[in-house]
């Protein structure tokens, strides 16, 4: 599948007349600082190459209709803009609808409907935020069918943000839509979650690759426990707060944190705190590095944070944990970690050009031996965030 070949397979089911536009929108991947976006901390994502396509057309009615190419059957849903509330039959296009919704919150009310039909490359449950990418690809959709036109690609983020809090039900922070939206060919972003100021930052990797392993263990945030990691992490914050004035756990570094960390009163609160602290700084250190083109801090950095992650904030799972040592055993391997919001999908690792083939090798045949699955590998580049792509 292709866009031509999308744009072809809309206009046979909803025909070739009228104005029919084609959008894109990234997945991204998280080089460090996992779960401090919700905590007032740091990150470093980028967007990838691969995403979600989608073509659409306003409609003359209230009706709107979302379909997927990607199923192979129950493929569409419509609805009516006199009833935009979430359904569990609905599936996959609760996120889409969602961010109709969070426009009407927002004051920016259709009045007619549209039809949208998408086809996506990012492995569903991987990680690499497919939910972000079609959420921000439905607000400039939107944005551009409907002439929205005061509304910038920070704002289409946070609005993605917003549905899927308050729609659908996961309490992610603004990492994921913020990197989809934000995108940049060569570069990840360092965003400082607690006021959104950010800046570029060129990855020059002559040579080396990254390298994003999928486990094929579909995560899946909505099921409780991403929701109750952020909850442990505001338990702890509120205990803090009792004895040291602080707005997030990313305001402590490490000093801060030993000195003050008695006073959370659950163990498991005070680890998931820890790892908050700890990974903040890590990420703040990692970009220091990459700007002074240190890649072997960078990639100790991202072991770090893989076993904090894996320790202290207890993401990660048997799958995820034996493609992250597997891939620590191969020379060459500069670091490795689980990305994305955790409980399966994805490791990231950042791998030497002449190491890639054996890592491939090595890591695939370790892992389907331990645990009977064949693990997909994708070399990725760096793309461009979320944008209509015919004009």
């Amino acid at each position: 599948m292709d866009k031509n070949e999308l744009r072809k397979k809309f206009s046979d089911v909803y025909g070739a007349d009228g104005d029919i536009r084609e959008y894109f929108a990234p997945g991204r991947v998280n080089l460090i600082g996992e779960h401090t976006d919700y905590n007032g901390g740091h990150v470093f994502p980028c967007a990838l190459t691969i995403g979600t396509y989608g073509v659409a057309r306003k409609r003359e009615d209230d009706r709107i209709r979302f379909y997927s190419i990607n199923l192979e059957r129950g493929q569409e849903v419509e609805v009516s803009l006199k009833d935009l509330s979430y359904q569990k039959s609905y599936g996959w296009a609760n996120y889409p609808l969602g961010v109709v919704w969070a426009f009407a919150q927002k004051g920016k009310v259709l009045q007619q409907g549209f039809d949208m039909m998408i086809w996506g490359n990012i492995p569903n449950g991987s990680g690499l935020s497919s939910s972000a990418s079609l959420e921000v690809l439905t607000g400039v959709i939107l944005k551009d069918l409907f002439s929205f036109d005061d509304l910038s690609m920070l704002d289409l983020a946070l609005i993605g943000q917003f549905s899927e809090n308050q729609f659908n039900g996961c309490n992610c922070g603004i990492m994921d839509q913020f990197a989809v939206a934000m995108g940049k060919k060569d570069c990840a972003m360092f965003l400082d979650t607690k006021d959104l100021s950010f800046e570029y930052a060129n990855i020059k990797l002559p040579d080396a690759k990254i390298v994003i392993t999928n486990s094929k263990v579909k995560h899946s945030l909505v099921d409780g426990k991403y929701n109750e990691r952020r909850s442990e992490c505001a338990r702890a914050l509120e205990d803090l707060q009792k004895v040291v004035d602080i707005k997030e756990l990313g305001d402590l570094d490490m000093d801060g944190f030993e000195r003050y960390k008695d006073a959370i009163r659950d163990e498991e609160c005070r680890k998931r705190a820890k790892h908050a602290v700890a990974e903040n700084q890590r990420t703040i250190a990692a970009v220091a590095a990459l700007k002074e083109n240190d890649i072997a801090t960078f990639g100790e950095l991202m072991n770090l944070s893989h076993i904090s992650l894996r320790d202290d904030y207890k993401v990660s799972c048997r799958e995820v944990d034996i493609l992250v040592e597997l891939a620590w055993s191969v020379e060459g391997v500069i670091g490795s970690r689980i990305t994305g919001g955790g409980f399966g999908g994805c490791t990231v690792s950042i791998v030497k050009n002449d190491a890639v083939d054996l890592f491939v090798e090595r890591v695939g045949k370790g892992y389907k031996e331990q645990t009977g699955i064949e693990a997909e590998f994708y070399i990725v580049d760096i793309g461009e965030g979320a944008r209509r792509t015919d004009c």
